[in-house]
């Protein structure tokens, strides 16, 4: 069935009316930048007001591994707009990333990143360069399911949903719609991996059609990611799963001018946050030399997202005309003629002074929030069926594919079929080559001897077999087909 979205519970807020935000400090330089930039919300007259909650490194090592408080969840679902400081995730196991456990615990699946130059005041390579990244925020390999399966081996899965891309897909042709964006490119690698960034692909293209004034073009990650870092000006709107967009934000963020100038969105069906891109930069806490650049660009995204507009182009403006007139915090400072390093507090002090100035030179887009959309992607009627499975082996011995294949040929032959034994990925029996290099994670792909479908009964006997015979089986993958279309990527001759 079609999933309805739905829009934040505070969306629509007059522009005078005041708003409650929830308020994480963070880490590092998070403090002494929030509150800067809250300095600058209370001079602009904003109308928030803001509820602190507990998270970060004080609630990590008080024993909380997520990091944030249990009480902080009943905060943001009465104010759920989160104004965010950077946060620093302790090293050593156990700790999860805060950052990843806001995002997929309360749905926001869409990581928006504007990336403008502002030549020719700050020092660039590539003017009149003017990008969003818009990165889906909950799957991919941060779903962060990993597993040591062998002394040698780990794997970390890639989960990609229909679904999950849908959502995003959408959120990005509605974003360019309602912000006058003329293209988007969806970055994947779906020339290796088939299936999962397959289906992002597909799914971008699937939704394009429903868009025939938007551009649509998909490029390889790895070339996509070089153009980015080249010529950037060829870019409008990029559109990529998690990992890349990840990476992509930060590379946008760096060609356009610095990290530090660079805000972002987490948006949700009920829940939005507002934060920096950079990190919390520990070394230079206190120190009053961070830019606040980025976290207050992140809440004038903020402030549009709750609908005071007018004060969202008060505070832009005024950070437009501080860069105007030549203050630079020291990571964006070159000494160039006309220009003045000052600290943390005297930047937000110009910004203040200039709070109703226009700038004469620089611009910035209002970025206007998309409508509300439906999901319309349905899978609920492919026919799934069982036709084998890969079991995965550990073999620190004796690591003889031919004498590995051949002996659970004899096992199992009165129940499964092996296909084939592949090591990495590569195949190995039948058939393979002397010069690939094995470790001592073997996988080995059963079938039924006649074709066709099996049932799980069947993979429960070779697996009884297999351990009878003293073998380590670490995990077992069912091979199904959709529709008569393989769900599992395929072997050599297959």
């Amino acid at each position: 069935m079609p999933t309805t979205m739905k829009e934040s519970n505070i969306n629509g807020i007059e522009e005078n009316k005041e708003a409650v935000v929830t308020l994480i400090e963070g880490d590092g330089i998070g403090p002494e930048i929030i509150q800067q930039t809250i300095r600058i919300l209370n001079e602009a007259k904003s109308g928030l007001q803001f509820e602190k909650v507990e998270a970060g490194s004080s609630v990590y090592l008080s024993g909380i591994l997520s990091g944030i408080a249990e009480n902080a969840w009943d905060t943001i679902r009465k104010y759920p707009t989160i104004l965010k400081g950077p946060i620093t995730t302790p090293r050593g196991k156990g700790y999860k990333s805060l950052n990843v456990t806001i995002r997929k615990t309360l749905g926001l699946y869409a990581n928006v990143r504007p990336a403008k130059t502002y030549d020719p005041f700050i020092a660039t390579n590539h003017p009149n360069t003017d990008i969003v990244i818009i990165r889906e925020n909950e799957e991919d390999t941060y779903a962060g399911i990993e597993h040591r399966q062998t002394r040698e081996v780990t794997q970390c899965l890639k989960l990609i949903t229909v679904p999950g891309t849908e959502k995003i897909v959408r959120y990005a042709f509605e974003f360019a719609r309602s912000n006058g964006r003329k293209k988007i490119t969806c970055m994947v690698k779906d020339n290796i991996m088939k299936i999962t960034d397959g289906l992002f692909a597909n799914i971008f293209q699937t939704v394009a059609k429903e868009y025939p004034e938007i551009e649509a073009e998909s490029m390889i990650i790895d070339i996509g990611a070089a153009l980015l870092a080249n010529r950037p000006q060829k870019f409008d709107v990029i559109l990529a799963p998690n990992l890349y967009g990840d990476i992509l934000s930060d590379i946008a963020a760096e060609v356009t001018g610095s990290v530090g100038m660079c805000g972002s969105a987490n948006i949700g069906d009920f829940v939005s946050m507002f934060e920096a891109v950079h990190g919390s930069a520990p070394d230079i806490a206190g120190k009053n030399i961070a830019n606040p650049t980025a976290v207050i660009k992140a809440t004038v995204m903020m402030l549009t997202h709750l609908g005071k507009t007018e004060k969202a182009k008060l505070i832009r403006n005024a950070v437009l005309k501080t860069i105007e007139d030549g203050f630079r915090t020291a990571d964006v400072f070159q000494n160039q003629k006309n220009t003045t390093l000052v600290g943390t507090k005297e930047y937000a002090d110009a910004i203040i002074d200039r709070l109703g100035k226009n700038p004469e030179i620089l611009s910035a887009s209002e970025l206007v929030k998309p409508k509300t959309f439906t999901l319309s992607l349905s899978t609920q009627r492919e026919k799934k069926e069982l036709v084998g499975v890969d079991i995965f082996l550990d073999i620190p011995n004796d690591r003889d594919p031919n004498v590995l294949g051949k002996n659970i040929e004899v096992i199992t032959e009165n129940f499964l079929h092996l296909k084939m034994i592949t090591n990495r990925g590569v195949k190995v029996y039948p058939k393979g080559q002397k010069e690939t290099f094995l470790t001592d994670h073997f996988r080995c792909r059963f079938i039924s001897p006649n074709g066709g479908k099996i049932q799980h009964k069947d993979i429960t006997a070779v697996l009884t077999l297999l351990e009878s015979k003293g073998y380590d089986f670490i995990k077992t993958e069912n091979l199904y087909e959709f529709d008569g279309v393989a769900g599992y990527s395929l072997g050599q001759g297959e």
